[in-house]
């Protein structure tokens, strides 16, 4: 065997190594991993039909916790922090008493209030066809996810996903009012 030739076969062995080493980069650039934190365990949320929107026990390992109710979330709910949270909602909100509506109607005394009440902002049909008010769990489900609520509405908004985050957003929207809705 002459030297060219191992030289070749060097070579081959090299470029499989750089090759397949570029390859393991790529795909760690394509696909971060975080490693899990140590005594932590990944379980997904679950959640009832019985109170939509309500968030329930998320379970570790055998013990599993009580679910956390809306009222009692809102009872301990922060409305300055929820003042924060409607910065969201404000680019297409109005939260004041005389605002007028954006592109979102306005949301003044909307805790407790009918749905599609305000006869100068045009609904889409999904939400004329629901009735009914905005309860502090229909709020609370809307604003988690607005599609998932109500199919066909036009809010494009992905939600609020913590419900402490929702509770305080609902905390503050109670406020908005002459005379606030009375906590559940």
């Amino acid at each position: 065997m002459s030297t060219f030739e191992i030289n070749k076969i060097v070579g081959a062995i090299l470029a499989v190594l750089l090759v397949s080493t570029v390859i393991d980069m790529i795909g760690d650039a394509l696909v971060p991993l975080e490693p899990p934190k140590a005594g932590v365990a990944a379980v997904p949320e679950v959640t009832t039909a019985k109170a939509p929107g309500v968030p329930t026990a998320k379970t570790t390992g055998a013990k599993t916790a009580e679910p956390a109710s809306l009222a009692k979330l809102l009872a301990s709910a922060d409305a300055a922090a929820g003042k924060k949270i409607a910065r969201k909602c404000s680019a297409c909100h109005s939260l004041s008493k005389d605002g007028k509506n954006k592109i979102g109607p306005n949301l003044w005394n909307i805790v407790g209030a009918a749905k599609a009440r305000n006869a100068g902002f045009k609904y889409s049909a999904a939400m004329r066809g629901t009735g009914g008010k905005w309860t502090y769990e229909a709020l609370n489900a809307f604003i988690e996810s607005p599609r998932a609520f109500l199919k066909g509405n036009k809010m494009t908004f992905a939600g609020v996903k913590k419900a402490r985050d929702r509770a305080a957003l609902i905390a503050y929207l109670r406020t908005l009012s002459a005379s606030p809705a009375p906590l559940p």
